[in-house]
C-alpha cells in the first residue's frame, strides 16, 4: 500500500481523504497494525488505481496456500522481509522513479537513464 501510494505521490492524509479515513488510520494499515477489511481493500484499490491482485502478487506460496485461520494456528515458516531491507522500497527510490516518469521529454528521460546506468557501471568497475 505504501509503495503504490508513494509512487502516485499521495500523502497518507490525501489517501485517507480519498477513502474516508484519517492519516493515522492509513498509517496503521501501512504498518500492519490494523487488518484491512474486504470493503476497505476495495476502496484502496480504487484510490490507488490497482487491481485487488496487486496486494497479493508477492505473497509466498507457503502463505497463499493457508487460510487466515490456519495462519493464526500455524504461522508461515518464512519470515516476511521488512520493506526497509529492500532498497527498491525505500522512499528515496520510489521518489526517484516517480520523478523519472514525470519527465515528459523522452530524450531527456533516456539521457538520465543512460547516465544512471553509466554511473552504476563505473561503481562496479572500481
Amino acid at each position: 500500500m505504501r509503495l503504490r501510494r508513494t509512487l502516485l505521490g499521495l500523502s497518507q492524509e490525501r489517501l485517507g481523504e480519498m477513502i474516508g479515513l484519517t492519516f493515522q488510520q492509513v498509517q496503521k494499515y501501512e504498518r500492519g497494525a490494523n487488518r484491512v477489511s474486504c470493503s476497505r481493500l476495495f476502496d484502496l484499490t480504487r484510490a490507488l488505481e490497482v487491481p485487488v491482485s496487486y496486494f497479493f502478487d508477492d505473497m509466498a506460496d507457503s502463505v497463499s496456500a493457508m487460510s487466515p485461520v490456519q495462519m493464526g494456528r500455524e504461522p508461515p515458516l518464512e519470515e516476511p522481509v521488512p520493506a526497509e531491507a529492500d532498497p527498491r522500497l525505500r522512499r528515496e527510490t520510489l521518489e526517484l522513479v516517480r520523478n523519472y516518469y514525470s519527465i515528459t521529454d523522452p530524450d531527456v528521460r533516456r539521457r538520465i537513464y543512460d547516465l544512471a546506468k553509466a554511473l552504476s557501471s563505473r561503481d562496479d568497475a572500481e
